[in-house]
């Protein structure tokens, strides 16, 4: 770059790798001792492309292979690696493959002739796709590659990721693997969280996370494009500020003020000619779009287009999106090669160079034109030899062609189905659901092919119900037709929690469905899930007993998920056989039916263990729930198990930081109706029993009415139990027996004592400050009679405290005590802290009436102690009001607030420094702990202030020179926290 004559810059360099120095060398040194797996993490625009380009030496070297993945979820599969191979293979004949490769004809068409016939059929897809990824592997291996880069996973469609997954799982691991990815993009879900985890102890690991370069390195980097001359501090300090040291947004800014003329060199350094009157874009979309617009005609139509392709493309394609002729096309590509927004690519082909870059000259695209140009993009795509059906539905549907959107989109979302991609699929029928015009029939078709639990969001739900409902306005519809779609409307109604509307439909359903029919059985079996508040426990059954399989009768396609929703109805029915059905589901995960069914078995599963209070095989339900949905790509049954933990953590005493996580699923927008009534049930529980109640009567009774609005009976009990605590506290017993009357009265209908448990005593107390005691007892007799026979440690416990409160209203505080140390001890035994402590101090109390003082004050001392630690400041308080009135001091740990640790790290900020120096990310590490995104990063914070450091990986340093965390140290303890079963 050389200054005019009045020393402005004409023009700018590419820029030099600054502020890289230590990624590099770390990479090099890990591919130096093969194999290797590399992951380099970083946020748009931080040089991650760059790094690998660095470290290639602007081309890959002998036995190296780049692929790079398209930044659309497109299921064709393992289409960035096929790609890449082509480019480094001509001629497979000589390769002297074995007969394993005949597997891979459908990915090379043109090498049919070169690669040998394929083996007979496999048995089914799975075996298929493992013949598959073995014979691409024996390909790589031929082909002597040793390094697989592969840029923007968090891009990559299923098969790739399985392809790498089984590449690193391979012993010994046959290529050294280098992954670049936007840890922000990486899908919930993604395989890619599991990829670390696959290296075996003789792969060199290294994970490298990019962040932005500090005033230093930005300066460097400007230097670098200005003919290496140095800027001046305070031009380097105006552009950090307004870049924050991304290297993409520091280099197009300089980009931008060279085209603008606003560079200077003055006194032997570069400096802005006007610093404070022209404006420096805050973002990589201004600069671009600057860029573009000083670009000769042909070459902004280019860019246009490639803008619109959103991935490589050849010349050829882009002229006839760019609707320009050969000649101008290529001048006009030549001149955007030049300006640095479009790269070459490998095969001939083009693209953004950074697709920030592209996404704002998409979106500074006038509307017409984008149409037109998706049309004709759609046009070019639809001509290859294998047209990507995604991209091409994109295409179509942009352009406004609905009758080849819906085509497309429908091929490309059976093919996501049938390679395991269920939110792709999800995501592309949504789209055609709740589209303009759809014809009925096909409506009914395409609804039957979402796969369950893949669909997050109350909204899109709701639209998809309201295509449903006009499909059944449309009157277009036999009455078969009309019966599955008012199953599938039913099973809508059901997903976004509004089970009276759901019941309703699938009653209407069931007189229409087929005979035999899937559709009949699983509607049977829903219509036996005891929810509503109107349907009697007896009817529920005879609907279960309906729906079970004849004797001697043969295996149905749907056994399994049958078996799975009736186990989840009898044990809401209280019926134990539940338990053995759910055994008879197996454990098989091979196809996406058989791995939705077991993610779903046990979160349902997870959740009634919680309420027979079995609460250690609730956790490992849990526990495996939860992977399986972050591995399938459950979105909802995500979000349940965090609803699900947050009430077994309730329970079980694991209260550090879960008033936070509750508050934040109750207020998140798009969490389901239910999961948000759960999560406010628990931050008000919560709230209540630190002392800080609020308006927690008013916050409950709002929970109740949401309840009985989507008719979700089983939930009422706990939060009914709970203010009728508050009423009787203030002295209300007329408002405790009102809020406790309707739970109760459903409880007795549908004969479900087990969902008593928090409602039996509290309703006993509420009877018993009535003057009701007789009434009390004979609750509490036919509680027991409910519970008897049945493994249910925490209904037992209940029944135990109840009995107690009977006693006690019956002047027996001798065996008011016994039965409430009883409870105590089956509380404690589950574990159920708080409410062991609470029915420990019912316990004090008694023998405090009765004569034994010492004994009584010294239990209720205890008490004090164990409320105090755990955190439950109101009723703490309360105990020492009582303990002072007998005379007893005790002091209290804190003061209204948390411990304070002066400079010194609390324990949970030694434990996210522990995984911080363990290199996981602020994601990785809230997942570890169970903890919010935002409060890990307020950890960090304060442990960077309390250590006079800035940085993590200067706080990663500090901590282990401090010899307060290792680098070997083991991982923090995991601290784990919808509710109901989901049909």
């Amino acid at each position: 770059m050389t200054p005019d004559g009045d020393g402005r810059a004409r023009m700018v360099s590419a820029p030099d790798l600054v502020g890289r120095d230590r990624e590099l060398a770390a990479l090099r040194a890990a591919l130096g001792s093969p194999p290797a797996l590399v992951l380099v993490e970083g946020e748009a625009g931080v040089g991650k492309s760059r790094l690998l380009r660095e470290f290639l030496g602007g081309s890959p070297a002998a036995g190296t292979v780049v692929a790079t993945c398209p930044p659309f979820r497109v299921p064709h599969t393992l289409g960035p690696v096929v790609e890449a191979v082509r480019e480094v293979a001509e001629d497979v004949s000589e390769l002297g493959l074995s007969r394993l490769a005949g597997a891979l004809r459908p990915l090379f068409p043109e090498w049919a002739d070169a690669l040998p016939e394929p083996l007979e059929p496999a048995e089914d897809v799975l075996a298929a796709r493992h013949r598959l990824f073995r014979a691409l592997a024996e390909l790589l291996g031929r082909l002597r590659v040793t390094v697989l880069a592969v840029e923007d996973v968090h891009w990559a469609d299923e098969a790739t990721l399985e392809f790498l997954l089984f590449l690193a799982s391979r012993r010994p691991q046959p290529v050294s693997l280098v992954l670049t990815y936007r840890a922000e993009d990486v899908p919930e879900g993604s395989l890619l969280l599991r990829l670390s985890s696959r290296a075996a102890d003789d792969v060199t690991r290294l994970r490298l996370g990019l962040g932005p370069l500090d005033a230093g390195d930005t300066a460097r980097l400007m230097s670098s494009m200005l003919n290496r001359e140095p800027v001046s501090e305070a031009f380097a300090r105006f552009v950090h500020s307004r870049t924050e040291g991304l290297p993409l947004a520091v280099e197009e800014s300089v980009r931008l003020m060279s085209d603008r003329a606003d560079l200077a060199r003055r006194g032997g350094e570069w400096v802005r000619r006007r610093l404070g009157d022209i404006h420096v874009p805050p973002t990589v979309r201004d600069a671009v779009l600057e860029r573009v617009a000083r670009l000769r005609e042909e070459t902004r139509a280019v860019v246009r287009a490639a803008a619109v392709l959103m991935g490589p493309a050849g010349e050829e394609v882009l002229a006839e999106v760019a609707d320009l002729p050969a000649g101008r096309a290529r001048a006009g590509l030549a001149e955007a090669l030049g300006s640095g927004l479009l790269e070459e690519r490998a095969g001939g082909q083009v693209a953004f160079r950074h697709a920030l870059a592209g996404r704002a000259v998409y979106d500074a695209t006038a509307l017409p034109e984008r149409q037109a140009l998706h049309r004709r993009a759609g046009a070019a795509l639809e001509a290859l030899p294998r047209p990507p059906a995604a991209r091409l539905a994109r295409h179509f549907r942009e352009a406004g062609d609905i009758a080849r959107w819906r085509a497309h989109a429908e091929r490309a979302a059976d093919a996501a189905r049938a390679e395991g991609d269920p939110l792709a699929a999800a995501g592309l029928l949504y789209e055609l659901l709740t589209g303009p015009g759809l014809p009925p029939a096909d409506a009914v078709r395409l609804a039957a092919k979402i796969p369950p639990g893949s669909i997050t969001g109350v909204a899109q739900v709701r639209e998809i119900e309201a295509a449903l409902r006009a499909v059944l306005a449309s009157g277009a519809l036999g009455p078969e037709a009309t019966a599955l779609v008012r199953f599938q409307l039913a099973s809508v109604l059901d997903f976004i929690d509004d089970f009276e509307g759901s019941r309703a439909e699938m009653e209407l359903a069931v007189t229409g469905l087929p005979p035999g029919s899937p559709e009949l059985r699983h509607a049977m079996v829903l219509l036996g899930w005891p929810r509503g508040t109107r349907c009697p426990g007896h009817v529920h059954r005879e609907w279960l007993r309906r729906a079970a399989p004849a004797p001697g009768a043969g295996p149905a396609p749907n056994d399994h998920e049958i078996a799975e929703e009736r186990a989840i109805a009898l044990l809401l029915l209280d019926d134990p056989r539940g338990w053995a059905v759910a055994a008879t589901v197996p454990d098989d995960v091979s196809t996406p039916a058989q791995r939705r069914n077991v993610t779903r078995r046990d979160f349902n599963l997870g959740d009634l263990a919680t309420r027979w209070g079995r609460y250690g095989e609730a956790r490992a339900r849990l526990d495996r729930a939860l992977e399986l949905a972050e591995r399938f790509g459950y979105p909802r049954y995500r979000e349940m198990a965090d609803v699900y933990r947050l009430r077994l953590d309730w329970l079980t005493g694991r209260w550090d930081g879960l008033r936070e996580r509750a508050r934040e699923v109750a207020e998140a927008g798009e969490t389901l109706p239910m999961n948000r009534i759960v999560a406010s049930v628990v931050h008000v529980l919560l709230r209540i029993a630190s002392g800080d109640p609020g308006d927690a009567e008013e916050a409950l009774s709002r929970l109740l009415a949401g309840m009985r609005d989507l008719g979700a009976v089983e939930y009422l009990p706990e939060p009914a139990a709970a203010l009728a605590r508050l009423h009787l506290a203030a002295g209300r017993a007329g408002e405790a027996l009102r809020v406790t009357e309707e739970p109760v009265a459903v409880i007795e209908l549908k004969e479900t004592w087990l969902w008593g448990t928090e409602l039996i005593p509290a309703r006993a107390d509420a009877l018993v400050a009535a003057g009701r005691a007789d009434d009390a007892a004979t609750l509490v007799a036919a509680f027991g009679r409910g519970v008897r026979g049945k493994d249910a440690p925490a209904p037992r416990a209940a029944l135990s405290l109840a009995r107690g409160v009977v006693a006690e209203s019956r002047g027996r505080p001798d065996r008011a005590a016994a039965l409430f140390g009883r409870a105590a001890a089956a509380w404690e035994a589950l574990p159920r802290p708080y409410d062991a402590l609470l029915a420990g101090e019912r316990r004090a109390r008694c023998l405090l009436a009765g004569g034994r003082a010492a004994e009584g004050a010294d239990l209720l001392a205890g008490v004090f102690r164990g409320l105090d630690e755990l955190g439950a400041r109101g009723d703490a308080g309360r105990v020492m009001r009582v303990l002072r009135g007998h005379g007893v001091e005790v002091a209290r740990r804190w003061r209204g607030g948390r411990n304070g640790y002066g400079d010194t790290l609390s324990p949970r900020e030694l434990d996210v420094a522990r995984l911080l120096v363990g290199g996981r990310t602020n994601r990785e590490i809230a997942r570890e702990l169970v903890l919010s995104p935002k409060t890990v990063a307020n950890h960090l914070d304060s442990a960077m202030r309390k250590l006079g450091v800035t940085s993590r990986t200067a706080l990663a340093v500090k901590v282990t020179e401090m010899g307060v965390v290792g680098r070997d140290a083991p991982p923090a303890p995991r601290r784990a926290g919808r509710p109901g079963p989901v049909p």
